[in-house]
């Protein structure tokens, strides 16, 4: 019997219903985005950010450096496109840096 039955749904499939269910998605991936946050930019960058929260599909950087926080506002396109990469789909919408 290799046959898969029409009601058996693998465990990814299921796991992934339950999170959309119980809308837990924002959560799970504010907390990636938080250690992604570190390995992508850095421990330098990451010193100086306070915040990092999500919100309504929007990403915002609390930034203690003024020069940093400039700088990081020219890029967040690229912000925004690294970090819906390593989340494996659009999640995010902007990019807000404070």
């Amino acid at each position: 019997m290799n046959e898969k039955h029409q009601n058996e749904v693998t465990l990814k499939e299921a796991l992934k219903a339950m999170i959309d269910h119980y809308r837990l998605r924002g959560k799970l991936n504010q907390n990636r985005i938080k250690s992604l946050w570190l390995q992508l930019m850095g421990p330098s960058i990451a010193a100086y950010t306070k915040e990092i929260r999500l919100y309504r599909k929007k990403l915002f950087l609390s930034i203690d450096s003024a020069p940093l926080r400039q700088e990081l506002s020219y890029g967040r396109e690229k912000i925004k496109k690294m970090l819906n990469e390593e989340l494996g789909e659009e999640y995010i919408e902007e990019v807000i840096i404070r």
